[in-house]
């Protein structure tokens, strides 16, 4: 049985966020944040992600010294770890080869509630509300969680939606068009707080975040309320995204590879899952029972990814709390989003993640190596230490191969090269087994084509693979300078194409 601060109820309410359920929220927060209240590093934490780095400089230090293949180490323990964790995940997902949604048996009716979360998404917030008022099922609760907009986002929702503007801090009364629909304005102060906002002024038992850029299949309300319902346990659902770029040339180039990037992502979100240690839910389009989150202090603002920190503190909680709380990916649970359709919006992006990661896996460095915490203590985290510096690793293993090359070391080059050309190999028989699976499980196959996952694979290590690297790099320099800044993002893939692009059932 979950408990935690007592809320407001009922949608008519005036609430003012600047009162005690804030104060509720900062303390549970103080309490579950290994960021505020520090755990004491283990050795074992320390000597697994010393050795990641250590083990760099060695494998760095050896194309100097050593001659023939080995001189290129470091690329061939990039190709064995990432090789590694492919056939850790075609094992994991092996299940998907049977039926994946089990039909579920009615349980306690559960009241969902949605934040859609914007900051100066007045051009796509129309089309992301009316896939809201489009569900099967639709929400109890909409919350415009507002992050202070400056564009015509007040405007648009007073005049077409009805709303009467409530000061900042306090939601709004309902709507006079669509009495579930309300509006929450905060000073801009980040995703984080203006969700954190819009939190303590719902009822629901399971709120979802969807950001503005998002847009719903019709299902997808209904899928994540049964998924809650069935699993008492649950408190914490990924949704799958596809992501939607700019028509653009530059714009189709990031959307391909992409589109197979986010296939083989969820499947090993899958896998993860199966393995009990899912950590990675998207706050695109996630769901969450909202008691927990409010047992562990909601998001934390100071995060460059409070998503994904927040499932951490959920699983530190459960442990440390004695409780049992589980974490899924919802195959039945879908939508586009909005994703980087220029080189310099893509490389925001993944620095700012890259950075977050790092910040998440830092702060929760006490739990790395950690038994108490099962199989995210001794597996996942783990192998999240690893992939601080796989980027490292990649980029190094690409310098060296190309100094090889120009320095005319065939002796060396020739035989890496051929390591390469396996491991593409091996690529591409993962990314068409994905391709699969991804169709078997979410019943959607009008996103992919098996023909553009060839390509993806043949293309993706001397294109996409280098510039994903390149943004994590990035986002190492913003983890070590401390910097907080997200950047600005252009939306490009959503705009006018809501009739287009709408997620099959």
């Amino acid at each position: 049985m979950l408990s935690g601060p007592a809320a407001p109820r009922g949608p008519s309410a005036s609430y003012d966020f600047e009162e005690p359920m804030k104060t509720a929220l900062e303390e549970a927060l103080f309490l579950a944040s290994p960021r505020l209240s520090p755990r004491p590093t283990p050795l074992l934490s320390v000597v697994i992600h010393g050795s990641v780095i250590a083990l760099w400089f060695v494998l760095f230090a050896r194309a100097f010294f050593l001659h023939g293949l080995l001189a290129w180490s470091a690329g061939i323990a990039y190709i064995v770890y990432d090789t590694a964790l492919l056939v850790f995940v075609t094992i994991k997902s092996l299940s998907l080869l049977r039926p994946t949604e089990v039909p579920l048996t009615e349980g306690p009716k559960v009241t969902l509630g949605v934040i859609v979360a914007a900051y100066n998404e007045a051009n796509v917030l129309p089309d992301t509300l009316q896939a809201l008022f489009e569900q099967s099922e639709v929400p109890d609760e909409i919350v415009i969680a507002d992050d202070g907009s400056t564009d015509s986002t007040g405007v648009l929702l007073a005049e077409r939606y009805g709303i009467t503007p409530a000061p900042d801090g306090q939601i709004s009364a309902p709507s006079s068009i669509y009495p579930t629909l309300r509006w929450l304005r905060v000073v801009h102060g980040g995703k984080a707080r203006a969700l954190n906002a819009a939190i303590t002024s719902i009822s629901a038992d399971a709120m979802m975040t969807v950001d503005a850029d998002t847009l719903l299949a019709l299902d997808a309300c209904r899928a994540m309320r049964r998924a809650f319902a069935a699993e008492p346990e649950l408190v914490a659902a990924a949704g799958i995204l596809t992501p939607l770029c700019g028509k653009t040339a530059e714009g189709r180039f990031f959307q391909w590879f992409q589109t197979y990037e986010y296939i083989r992502n969820f499947v090993s979100r899958y896998a993860w899952m199966r393995a009990e240690s899912l950590l990675l839910i998207s706050g695109a389009f996630a769901c969450f029972r909202r008691e927990a989150i409010l047992q562990v202090g909601g998001f934390d603002p100071e995060c460059l990814v409070e998503d994904y920190e927040l499932i951490h503190r959920l699983r530190r909680y459960a442990v440390d709390h004695g409780v049992h709380w589980t974490v899924r990916v919802i195959g039945s649970a879908q939508a586009f989003t909005d994703a980087p359709s220029t080189l310099a919006s893509f490389l925001r992006q993944r620095r700012r993640w890259f950075a977050g990661f790092l910040q998440t896996q830092y702060w929760n460095r006490d739990m790395t190596g950690d038994w108490r915490y099962g199989k995210v203590g001794w597996l996942m985290l783990p192998v999240k230490a690893i992939d601080t510096v796989q980027p490292i690793y990649g980029l190094t293993a690409f310098a060296l191969l190309l100094g090889f090359l120009f320095t005319g070391n065939f002796t060396i080059f020739g035989p890496a090269f051929g390591l390469i050309v396996g491991k593409i190999v091996i690529d591409l028989a993962f990314h068409l087994w994905s391709v699969y699976l991804y169709r078997r499980w979410t019943h959607n196959a009008t996103t992919s084509s098996l023909g553009m996952a060839i390509l993806a694979a043949l293309a993706e290590p001397f294109t996409f693979q280098l510039l994903r690297h390149t943004g994590a790099t990035l986002g190492w320099l913003q983890f070590v300078r401390r910097r907080q800044t997200w950047g600005t993002q252009h939306r490009a893939g959503l705009l006018g194409q809501r009739s287009s692009t709408r997620p099959v059932e």
